[in-house]
């Protein structure tokens, strides 16, 4: 059997690039059981409600939903238990001091396999306005138009 190389999404959290304003972004291991990773190859996974708190110099991911292994037994994991992080110490210290400026919280961004192994994307984030993501929202829409406005002119100049 070949060893999976690559990277293969599990779950994205598009919801917090429209709710926050990333700053940072790191790549972290994760503790998990067996059928935790068995259900994650099956694709399924949400970071919807997810968090990341710092407690005694040790990162956990909250409220991430992995449903349990189908084919599993008695040895399932719950659905919505706190994961460990595998970070380096010195990230973990400057995650807990930027995260305890006012708005500013750790989020999960994405769930992915990387050679094999299962990682999850973070992000340090400080929380957007209403008013931001209307901006958001407009500039998107402005940059979209002009992409097609170019490409509109670039097909009639071929024609």
């Amino acid at each position: 059997m070949a060893k999976e190389t690559g990277r293969k999404m599990i779950a994205q959290n598009k919801k917090a690039r429209h709710d926050y304003l990333i700053i940072d972004t790191y790549e972290c291991g994760l503790v998990l059981t067996g059928t935790e990773v068995k259900s994650l190859r099956q694709g399924r996974a949400s970071l919807t409600d997810g968090f990341v708190q710092i407690d005694g110099h040790e990162a956990w991911l909250h409220n991430v939903h992995v449903p349990e292994y189908t084919q599993g037994t008695w040895t399932n994991h719950a659905a919505r238990r706190k994961r460990k992080l595998l970070m380096h110490r010195l990230e973990i210290d400057k995650l807990e001091s930027k995260s305890q400026e006012t708005g500013h919280t750790i989020v999960p961004l994405a769930m992915y396999f990387k050679d094999g192994r299962a990682k999850i994307e973070i992000a340090l984030a400080k929380g957007k306005k209403e008013y931001d993501k209307r901006q958001t929202l407009r500039e998107k829409q402005d940059r979209r138009e002009t992409d097609r406005a170019i490409s509109a002119v670039k097909r009639r100049q071929r024609a």
